[in-house]
């Protein structure tokens, strides 16, 4: 594709040279030469070309991929997730969720470079098959610990459509199933392991002979069956709390009446910590919209909870009110050893015990807390746990007062 002379061009003008150069010998006239020379050269250009080949003209560059319509604009922008368009390779196109994921630099950008991600990299260089493709599982976008799928469709004029979609919560949530699979499937293997080796034991004639031996190990094994029914009683009513968390309450309870029934369940139970509770109940406080079975329960296990965890012969004190917000407040307190601070964000997690020797020891199941946890949610409030290491805890509940709708004003007439 240059301008250069051919093979054949050069031979024809040497050819032509030499020609004016016999004119100018045998006539002796220089203009007769000249005139010889220019027109061969003319005639050796006209008949050959200029050059072997010839001169192509210069192909037009590919047309840049023309941007989306602003009504395609608009339905990306519509979407909720992460959504790109790519021509020849680039970014053309992306919506505000996907500029604040990937950086607003995208636009323009290799695909390859705005998704960096080595299984992302691999699909988008390939080619679009008929044959549908699943997403691809990313793991790092945005955050070390989020987890994406990427989706690839076909759009008009050879472009395509990338969509990201966050599973982050969908993996979170099969990790905390599998984790409390795991964990229930301990607690209760546990418990039964023990119960399965003594009566082992006393099926051997010389240890069931001794009335001692047996009965103490009866009682360890009857201790382990109460265990046991007390963490299936607590699973099966986190199952049963679960299941109606979005269906609200619809009766009024008086929460004064409802801490006093506790109280002298405590008492019957012949508890020796019973006699520490301390209950300071505020006069007129409003009853609150609730379920008065799963109340008590909230009640029975957090000042259980104080009953254990608190050093003996102090007291457990159990409060009621009514703040200036209208909600309503309860709060129990204990004084024992405190919670680290590390500790405290992670106490209303299924099974997870700050000390799990000392926890087992006084008969917890480590659902108490989660119990808790769900049974506020339900009726729409809030926990809050507060502790000093060395000085005790105080875990507060609070729940929105219950308003009763005014009547209508009777007219007379």
């Amino acid at each position: 594709m240059g301008l250069g002379f051919g093979s054949r061009t050069i031979t024809a003008i040497g050819i032509v040279i030499v020609a004016a150069v016999a004119v100018f010998l045998i006539d002796s006239g220089l203009q007769a030469a000249l005139i010889t020379l220019v027109g061969g050269i003319a005639a050796a250009l006209a008949a050959t070309g200029v050059g072997d080949q010839p001169i192509e003209a210069p192909r037009p560059l590919p047309a840049p991929a023309s941007p989306p319509s602003p009504e395609i604009q608009e339905v990306i922008e519509a979407i909720v997730e992460p959504v790109l368009i790519v021509a020849d390779g680039r970014v053309v196109n992306a919506n505000a969720v996907a500029l604040g994921l990937l950086g607003k630099h995208i636009v323009g950008e290799d695909v390859r470079v705005a998704i960096r991600h080595p299984g992302a990299a691999e699909r988008l260089a390939s080619p679009m098959s008929g044959v549908p493709q699943g997403p691809i599982n990313l793991v790092g976008l945005g955050t070390l610990d989020q987890h994406w799928e990427m989706h690839v469709g076909r759009a008009a004029g050879g472009q395509r459509i990338v969509q990201l979609v966050d599973q982050t919560g969908n993996y979170a949530a099969e990790r905390m199933r599998v984790d409390f699979v795991a964990n229930a499937s301990h607690e209760l293997r546990t418990p039964l392991a023990s119960i399965l080796g003594y009566i082992e034991t006393l099926g051997d004639e010389k240890a069931g002979a001794d009335p001692e031996v047996r009965a103490r190990f009866l009682k360890i094994m009857f201790d382990e069956a109460r265990r046991m029914q007390r963490l299936v009683e607590d699973l099966i009513s986190l199952s049963r709390i679960e299941a109606e968390k979005y269906r609200l309450p619809d009766r009024a309870v008086d929460l004064a009446a409802l801490i006093g029934e506790v109280r002298s369940e405590l008492f019957d139970a012949q508890d020796v910590r019973s006699n520490d509770i301390v209950a300071t109940l505020e006069s007129a406080v409003p009853p609150v919209i609730g379920d008065r079975a799963q109340l008590s329960q909230m009640l029975h296990n957090l000042i259980g909870n104080a009953m254990k965890y608190g050093r003996a012969n102090t007291p457990v004190a159990v409060k009621l009110w009514r703040d200036p917000a209208g909600m309503v407040r309860i709060s129990v307190t204990d004084e024992g050893e405190g919670i680290a601070p590390e500790h405290v964000p992670r106490l209303t997690e299924r099974f997870y015990r700050v000390d799990p020797g000392r926890s087992r020891a006084a008969g917890g199941t480590g659902l108490g807390l989660a119990i808790v946890k769900h049974i506020v949610e339900r009726h729409r409030g809030r926990l809050d746990v507060a502790s000093i290491v060395g000085t005790g805890t105080t875990i507060t509940v609070m729940l929105p007062a219950h308003i009763p709708a005014q009547a209508d004003p009777v007219i007379k007439r």
